[in-house]
């Protein structure tokens, strides 16, 4: 073997040494990830609507989307705050939902089986019938059209509001029902008259000063 035979073997080994270091660097840094906790997707100033037989039925905006697959799930996360715009049968206004945080579930297997939660400051509005509801998680259940919540929550109607755990109401918040309300009172004073009012199941006007 001659002297230059021996560097070019030589050259060639140290080379190839070179790449499978640097191969194996690279796989290292890639084995740290957590593909379970990376997007597949990403989408900024999201936009999508959907309707019925050519009818609006519902608008949702969103600053960030990312969306995540798996093999028994897929799901959509929303960690910018969220914005759903649900319209009546005639394609007027007449619910909104805004929250700080959201995720929409979706199992390939189960059609149409998806969940959409909502978390952090959860606002419902029923513009038509001017109603609101206060909570801190919300769900909504597509197949059943309800939405539902096991936390605290405030009910507020033009005619007075109640509070309590626990809600269940049809998707447009049309026939809320709350399902454990506070055993409470409250007071009100006119004019050194003192009137106690019992919150359970209460949603009416206040007395008139």
């Amino acid at each position: 073997m001659t002297l230059r035979s021996i560097f070019s073997t030589t050259a060639s080994a140290l080379a190839l040494a070179f790449v499978v270091y640097a191969c194996k660097g690279h796989l290292s840094e890639a084995e740290k990830l957590d593909l379970a906790q990376t997007p597949l997707q990403t989408v900024d100033s999201m936009f999508f609507v959907q309707s019925e037989n050519g009818v609006l039925k519902m608008r949702v905006e969103a600053p960030r989307m990312e969306s995540y697959e798996h093999d028994t799930l897929s799901y959509d996360l929303f960690p910018k705050g969220i914005h759903v715009y649900a319209y009546a049968e005639d394609g007027s206004l007449e619910t909104t939902i805004v929250a700080r945080q959201a995720r929409h579930d979706k199992y390939p297997r189960r059609i149409k089986d998806e969940r959409w939660s909502a978390y952090g400051d959860v606002l419902v509005t029923n513009i038509l019938k001017r109603e609101t509801m206060e909570t801190d998680t919300l769900y909504w259940d597509s197949d059943k059209r309800e939405i539902w919540t096991d936390c605290y929550i405030k009910l507020s109607a033009p005619s007075g509001y109640m509070q309590g755990v626990g809600m269940r109401s049809d998707e447009m918040a049309r026939n809320a029902i709350l399902l454990n309300p506070f055993d409470n009172e409250f007071l009100l004073e006119s004019d050194s008259t003192r009137v106690v009012i019992d919150t359970v199941n209460f949603i009416g006007p206040l007395p008139k000063k």
